[in-house]
C-alpha cells in the first residue's frame, strides 16, 4: 500500500506531462504548457493578461501575452513573433534546472529565458502584464518587461537597451520601424529599410531646441504611468486624451510606423486612440517605398511619380522603378510635381536662383535624378535618390522637377496630387493594384474611433493653419529692408532668428577693418569683431577656395544643418561680389593646442578632469555631425587647433571649410579637393580610397592620444628611439608596454599631472586610441561607440 501511495506522488511530483500547473498564474519547475491544450494557461491575478499559446496562422502559434478583456485579444507580447511554432507538439516547459525554452514539435528550442540556476522558483503572469521568472526570495531573475516587442505597458521601462518594433505588415516584407533612444540618447522613430535607416521623428528639419529635447543624458529611461502619462529622460513626454487612473492602455508601435496610445473600453472590449505621435500618415518615412510618392485621397495612399512603375504590386514598401534607363548624355526633360518633396539625399544645394537655372543644373549633373525648388526663396536642392516622397496641397511648398528622358510622354502618365474633399482616378500603375490604405496599413480607423469625417476635418484645419503661417511668413520676407535680418532654410524651416545677413560695410566696420587677426585656418583668416549688439565674434574671410562661391554654398548648408553645444555656432554671413565671410561666435580660450601643448608655467595647465571632459564633448560634437544631421558631415581636419575652448572649458569644434557631404544611402562615396593635416591625416588619404566618416575617427584617436600624453604625437619618443613612428605603431608599442608593466602608465600620462589622474578613464582612451587608429577603416568604431565608452566612465553625468 504505502509502495503504491510512493509511486502516486512520484508520478505526479515529477511528470511535467500530468502536473501542469499549480496555480492558474503559475508554472512551477517541471511543469509545461502544451499548444494542444487550450486551457493551458497563465492568468493574471485579477483576470487582466493572459499568457499561453495563440494562434497566428494555419497551425501556427506563438507564446503571447494578451488582453483578457479585449474583443481580439490584443498581444501585448511574444517570446516568438518571428517564428511561430507548429500547433501540434509544441510546448514550453520550465525545466528542473531552471530554463524556460519554447520548444517546437521537432525538438528544436525556438526560444529561451537562460535563466539556468538552481534558484529558479516558478514562472508567473503578474497583474501588470509583466511574465516573470523568480526564485524562492521573489527577486526576479527574468522578465518579459526587458524584452518588449511592438507595445509598452504601464510601468514597462523603455531603455538606452531596448525597443519596441513594429509588426510586419506582411510575411514577406523585411523593412519594419522602431521605437528606441538614438545615439544621441533620444527616444526617436526609426525606418530600417532594404536600403536605408533614418529617423522619422523628431523631425530631423527641426533643430534640437525646438525639440526640447535633453541630448546625450546619461541615463536613458522613458515609462508609461497607470494614469496615461508618458515621462522619458530626454524630455519626450505626453498625456492621454483621457488622463486617469482605473483604464487599461497599451503603447503601441503599429505596423505602418506611428506610436499610439491605446484605451480599453472594458464593457465592450474595444480599443480608442487616446494619443498618436505624427498625425500625418504621410510624414511616417519608408510608408511608400523607394521612389513611391505618399498622397492624401483624402485617405493616405501611394503613388509611383511619371516614368516609373510599382516594385512589387503586392507591397508598396518595395516602392517604385524606373521605366527607362538614365543614360548619361541622353536628351532628358525636367517634370514638374507641384506641392511634392522627398525629403534629404541633397548632395549639392544652391541658393537665389531661378526655376530654370536649378532644372538647368540638374539636367548638366549626371548624379542628378531630380530637384527640389522653392520658389519664395530661390533654394536648388540636388537630389541624388528619392525617398519618403510626400504631396500636400498648401503643406508642401516646394516644386520637385523630375529628370526623365524625353521620349517619355508626360501627358499619359499619372501625377500625384493630393486632395481633400475627392478622391482623385487611379493612378496608371498596374491593373492588380489594390487600395493602398489596405496596402500599407492593417489598422481599422473606424474601430479605433476615428471615423472619415474627424480624420478630414483634423487635416483641413491643421492644413488651414499651416497655410496662415507660411502667409505670415511670406509677408515677413517681402517686406524686409536691405541690412535686416533674413531667414536662411534648410528643409525648408528656418533655421534661427539669430542668423542673418551682413553687409561688407557692417563686417569692416566690426572687425575695425581687419584689424586684428586671431588665427589663419584651412579656408582662410579669422579675425576678432564687435557687433552693434556688443557681442564678441570671429569673422572668418574665405580667401583660400579655387571654387570660391560653391564653396561658401556648402559652408551654408552646414549651418542650415548643425546646432550642438560643442560646435561653434553660427551668427551670420556676408556675400557680395567677391566677399564672401562667416561671422560665429568668438570663444574666450583659444584652440585646445596652445593650453594642452603649451611649456609656460603660466597656470593654465589642464587637469585630468578637464581634459576628460574636453574628450567627451569632442565625441558628441563628432557622432552629432556623423550621425544626426540631415546629412552625414565629415570633418576631414580634426585636430588641436580646430578645438576651441570657451570659458568654462566646454570644447567646440570649429572651421567648417573643408567639410563634404555624404549620402545616407552611399556611404563609399569618395570625396575630393580635400586636405588634412599631418599626423592626423587616416591611411585612405595616401592610398586615395574612398573617404568616409572614418577618417575623423582617426583624427579623434590621434586627439585621445595627445590629451593623455600632453606631447604632440609627431614629437613623441618611445625608449629614447627618435625616428618617426607611423601613429598606429606607436600606439600599438604604448599598449604593449602597458600590458608587460602595469605602472608603465604612469610613466606615459603628462608628468605636469604628477600622477593626478583617473587610471580607468587614461586606460580607456588608450584603448579607445588604438581602435581608432586602425589602418583599415571598417575596423575603426563609430564615434557614436566611443562615445558610449566615454560616457561609461564619466562619474559626473547626470543621473535620470
Amino acid at each position: 500500500m504505502y509502495t503504491i501511495l510512493a509511486s502516486v506522488y512520484l508520478i505526479f511530483t515529477f511528470s511535467p506531462l500530468v502536473f501542469t500547473m499549480a496555480t492558474n498564474n503559475r508554472l512551477y519547475k517541471g511543469s509545461s504548457l502544451l499548444v494542444e491544450d487550450s486551457s493551458a494557461l497563465l492568468i493574471s491575478p485579477n483576470g487582466t493578461f493572459t499568457c499561453g499559446f495563440r494562434e497566428v496562422g494555419n497551425n501556427s502559434f506563438t507564446f503571447s501575452i494578451w488582453f483578457s478583456k479585449s474583443a481580439n485579444r490584443t498581444v501585448v507580447w511574444s517570446a516568438n513573433p518571428s517564428r511561430p511554432v507548429n500547433g501540434i507538439g509544441s510546448s514550453v516547459v520550465l525545466r528542473k534546472e531552471g530554463n524556460m525554452v519554447l520548444i517546437d514539435h521537432d525538438g528544436e528550442i525556438i526560444w529561451s529565458t537562460n535563466t539556468n540556476t538552481p534558484k529558479v522558483s516558478h514562472a508567473e503572469i503578474l497583474e501588470t502584464g509583466n511574465l516573470v521568472v523568480v526564485d524562492y526570495n521573489s527577486d526576479k531573475l527574468w522578465q518579459s518587461f526587458g524584452y518588449p516587442t511592438d507595445t509598452l505597458l504601464p510601468s514597462q521601462p523603455i531603455t538606452q537597451s531596448t525597443k519596441l518594433v513594429s509588426a510586419n505588415i506582411s510575411q514577406n516584407s523585411s523593412s519594419y520601424y522602431s521605437f528606441e533612444f538614438s545615439d544621441y540618447g533620444i527616444l526617436s522613430l526609426f525606418y530600417v529599410g532594404l536600403e536605408v535607416k533614418s529617423i522619422y521623428f523628431p523631425d530631423s528639419d527641426t533643430n534640437r531646441w525646438n525639440n526640447n529635447r535633453f541630448y546625450f543624458n546619461s541615463t536613458q529611461k522613458g515609462f508609461l504611468d497607470d494614469k496615461g502619462q508618458f515621462l522619458s529622460s530626454d524630455n519626450f513626454a505626453f498625456q492621454a486624451s483621457d488622463y486617469g487612473s482605473m483604464i487599461k492602455r497599451r503603447l503601441t508601435l503599429d505596423s505602418d510606423g506611428i506610436l499610439r496610445l491605446y484605451s480599453l473600453d472594458e464593457s465592450e472590449g474595444s480599443w480608442t486612440i487616446s494619443y498618436q505621435v505624427l498625425a500625418q500618415p504621410c510624414k511616417t518615412n519608408g510608408l511608400c517605398g523607394n521612389n513611391g510618392i505618399c498622397q492624401y485621397t483624402p485617405v493616405p495612399s501611394c503613388s509611383c511619380p511619371p516614368g516609373y512603375k510599382m516594385s512589387d504590386t503586392s507591397d508598396w514598401r518595395k516602392g517604385c522603378k524606373k521605366k527607362f534607363r538614365l543614360i548619361c548624355g541622353d536628351k532628358m526633360q525636367m517634370v514638374s510635381l507641384p506641392h511634392t518633396d522627398f525629403p534629404g539625399s541633397d548632395y549639392n544645394y544652391t541658393m537665389y536662383i531661378s526655376s530654370e537655372d536649378c532644372q538647368d543644373r540638374c539636367l548638366r549633373d549626371c548624379s542628378c535624378v531630380a530637384v527640389a525648388y522653392h520658389q519664395a526663396y530661390g533654394i536648388c536642392y540636388l537630389k541624388s535618390q528619392l525617398y519618403n516622397g510626400l504631396t500636400a496641397p498648401d503643406s508642401v511648398q516646394g516644386t520637385i522637377f523630375l529628370k526623365l528622358p524625353q521620349f517619355i510622354n508626360v501627358t499619359n502618365e499619372y501625377i500625384p496630387q493630393s486632395s481633400w474633399f475627392y478622391t482623385p482616378k487611379a493612378p496608371k500603375l498596374s491593373c492588380n493594384v489594390k487600395e493602398v490604405w489596405a496596402n500599407f496599413s492593417d489598422i481599422d480607423f473606424k474601430s479605433q474611433g476615428l471615423g472619415k469625417l474627424v480624420y478630414l476635418y483634423g487635416f483641413v484645419a491643421a492644413f488651414f493653419v499651416i497655410e496662415v503661417l507660411f502667409i505670415a511668413l511670406g509677408c515677413l520676407f517681402i517686406c524686409r529692408k536691405e541690412g535686416e535680418p533674413i531667414e536662411v532654410l534648410e528643409g525648408y524651416k528656418a533655421i534661427s532668428d539669430q542668423f542673418r545677413r551682413y553687409t561688407y560695410k557692417e563686417v569692416v566696420k566690426a572687425t575695425k577693418n581687419f584689424r586684428d587677426e586671431l588665427g589663419r585656418g584651412a579656408s582662410g583668416v579669422v579675425y576678432k569683431g564687435t557687433l552693434n549688439d556688443e557681442r564678441s565674434v570671429a569673422v572668418k574671410k574665405l580667401e583660400y577656395m579655387t571654387q570660391g562661391e560653391e564653396e561658401f554654398q556648402a559652408e551654408l548648408s552646414v549651418i542650415g544643418r548643425i546646432y550642438h553645444m560643442n560646435l561653434v555656432r553660427i551668427w551670420g554671413f556676408c556675400s557680395g561680389g567677391a566677399h564672401r565671410i562667416l561671422i560665429s561666435e568668438h570663444i574666450e580660450n583659444g584652440s585646445l593646442d596652445k593650453m594642452l601643448f603649451s611649456e609656460e608655467d603660466d597656470g593654465k595647465l589642464l587637469g585630468w578632469k578637464q581634459r576628460y571632459k574636453i574628450a567627451i564633448g569632442v565625441a558628441k560634437g563628432l557622432a552629432y555631425l556623423h550621425h544626426e544631421c540631415l546629412e552625414w558631415v565629415i570633418h576631414c581636419d580634426m585636430k588641436p587647433e580646430n578645438i576651441l575652448l570657451d570659458t568654462n572649458l566646454e570644447p567646440k569644434i570649429t572651421d567648417f571649410g573643408m567639410v563634404k557631404f555624404l549620402h545616407r544611402g552611399g556611404s563609399r562615396t569618395k570625396v575630393s579637393g580635400i586636405r588634412g593635416t599631418r599626423g592626423y591625416i587616416a591611411p585612405e588619404w595616401a592610398y586615395n580610397l574612398p573617404i568616409t566618416a572614418k577618417v575623423d575617427v582617426y583624427s579623434f584617436g590621434v586627439v585621445l592620444l595627445e590629451l593623455v600624453t600632453g606631447v604632440r604625437v609627431s614629437n613623441m619618443v618611445i625608449d629614447g628611439e627618435e625616428e618617426e613612428l607611423g601613429v598606429r605603431r606607436l600606439v600599438e608599442v604604448i599598449w604593449e608596454k602597458l600590458k608587460r608593466d602595469e605602472y608603465w602608465i604612469y610613466q606615459l600620462v603628462d608628468a605636469r599631472l604628477e600622477g593626478c589622474f583617473d587610471r580607468a578613464q587614461a586606460e580607456a582612451m588608450l584603448e579607445l586610441a588604438t581602435i581608432c587608429v586602425e589602418e583599415e577603416p571598417d575596423k575603426r568604431p563609430k564615434m557614436s561607440y566611443v562615445l558610449q565608452i566615454l560616457l561609461s566612465l564619466d562619474y559626473e553625468a547626470d543621473s535620470f
